[in-house]
């Protein structure tokens, strides 16, 4: 199921959602110079630590390449620190929503999941 098309959306906004709640919430925590270099910093660090570190073959050339088990644990935690974002601005509603999505997607995504221990 991982490879279906409509699952590969889901996690492409997953993805996306992660980078702007790290945007916003260097934006909201930040000051002066400091909310810019976060609001810039924070998406752009998420987002090469997510290209740069991968599982060979998850689809694709790794950069870095990683066991399996840590990459999952690097999905993990990246939309761990998101989700927490939300909820440290108050956003509780997209907070659990981003929570409950993501489990889903790795629910339906089993065989990935598999795949990536297995590595």
């Amino acid at each position: 199921m991982n490879g279906h098309p409509l699952n590969l959306a889901v996690r492409f906004l997953l993805e996306i959602a992660i980078l702007v709640t790290l945007g916003a919430w260097g934006w909201q925590y930040g000051d002066g110079w400091q909310r810019w270099t976060a609001a810039i910093i924070l998406p752009l660090g998420a987002a090469a630590i997510w290209g740069v570190f991968r599982v060979p073959n998850d689809p694709g050339k790794a950069p870095i390449a990683i066991p399996g088990p840590l990459r999952l644990l690097i999905e993990l935690a990246l939309f761990g620190l998101a989700i927490w974002a939300l909820f440290s601005m108050d956003y509780s509603r997209l907070g659990w929503a981003m929570a409950v999505v993501s489990v889903a997607h790795y629910v339906v995504s089993y065989d990935r999941v598999r795949w990536m221990l297995g590595r």
